[in-house]
């Protein structure tokens, strides 16, 4: 996954304010490749630079382009935003949706998301250039959303998502193996058994409570390692006790 890979794509955007405030979306979730189709207003105004804050490089970096075919001409996946169903607006994505799709293509190329007029959205033409769809779920009383906030909305769910399939792979997810667990609970029968905390006649009993306590937190190897050494600690005190009794004699 590379969010670097992802460009955003706004088509005629009418406010310096949103241009700006976009930016500085982009740049909160990690991506820096904006383009502009025919925009109607200057997007380096003060405006624009003053809503962009730290972003100001993805402002002044943006590309301008006079059609949206041009803008996506470099992309291999193309997902195009719209409030509006219809008889070619079938098959919606919901944001969070869409973020775990597109994701992993971003492993191969380049992926758009592209935004539409902050009146008019984008127009039917437009959406056929794009492969899927994604809309907002809103309220019926107020379905439009203002730009900045939907391209912020849709960027949140991307970095969302990233985050859970990063933890897919990394941290706590790479559980041990069974054969490492399996031991680990071996070494916890005996030396819980040997201090009298586990019934010998049924040490299963309380284990399997162990099991389901380690089942949820999902051990990784590092973890197997701390609780083998807790048991071989307990092991250690247990031979020391056992020295330090006096030894009788008939």
């Amino acid at each position: 996954m590379n969010t670097e890979n992802i460009s955003v794509v706004l088509v005629e955007p009418q406010g310096p304010r949103n241009i700006g405030s976009v930016c500085r979306a982009m740049l909160n979730f990690g991506m820096v490749d904006l383009r502009l189709v025919n925009p109607q207003t200057d997007h380096l105004l003060h405006e624009a630079r003053q809503m962009a804050v730290k972003a100001t490089t993805i402002l002044e970096e943006a590309r301008i382009y006079t059609s949206l075919a041009d803008a996506l001409a470099d992309c291999i996946l193309s997902i195009g935003t719209t409030r509006r169903f219809g008889r070619y607006r079938e098959d919606m994505l919901h944001p969070d949706e869409a973020a775990k799709w597109l994701l992993p293509v971003t492993a191969d190329g380049r992926v758009a998301l592209v935004f539409g007029r902050e009146d008019k959205g984008l127009h039917t033409a437009e959406l056929d250039l794009c492969q899927r769809f994604v809309t907002i779920p809103t309220g019926d009383k107020l379905p439009s959303m203002n730009l900045a906030q939907a391209v912020a909305l849709c960027l949140y769910e991307i970095g969302k998502a990233k985050g859970q399939l990063n933890g897919a792979l990394h941290g706590r997810k790479q559980l041990a193996s069974n054969e490492n667990l399996e031991r680990m609970f071996q070494h916890m029968q005996e030396s819980l058994t040997r201090v009298g905390f586990l019934n010998p006649q049924n040490p299963d009993h309380i284990l399997r409570a162990f099991r389901r306590i380690f089942g949820r937190a999902g051990l990784n190897e590092r973890e197997v390692r701390i609780m083998r050494g807790l048991c071989s600690q307990i092991d250690l005190l247990e031979q020391v006790q056992a020295l330090k009794e006096p030894v009788s004699h008939d």
